[in-house]
């Protein structure tokens, strides 16, 4: 499996402990550290099965006050979640063929089985 993982968000830290209490091999991927590519974000969208728009946080000021009233193409999108990696919704867990945005129990627990 693997996270990609904001330790100061308190989902994404939740989602780390379940998978280390399930004794699950996780390899953490600290996305704000080391940043996505383009590439990396086309293929946590086709095993999210979700749009870039999707897996923004529109909450976040960046997103607030340079994107949101533009009408954005979707590699548009994917280029501001490269160069602001704040604004991937958080956390993912993936395994080869599939990813769920890990922000609930369910969603952890339909990935891990």
């Amino acid at each position: 499996m693997i996270i990609y993982h904001n330790n100061r968000c308190k989902k994404s830290r939740e989602a780390l402990n379940l998978l280390l209490n399930k004794k699950i091999d996780v390899q953490v991927i600290e996305y704000l550290k080391n940043g996505l590519t383009a590439n990396e974000i086309k293929i946590l969208l086709e095993k999210l099965k979700l749009t870039p728009l999707e897996i923004v946080r529109k909450k976040e000021n960046i997103w607030i006050n340079q994107f949101k009233n533009k009408k954005l193409a979707n590699k548009e999108i994917i280029n501001a979640i490269v160069e602001n990696p704040i604004l991937l919704e958080r956390p993912v867990i993936c395994n080869e063929n599939e990813a769920v945005i890990a922000r609930c129990y369910e969603s952890i627990m339909s990935i891990i089985g």
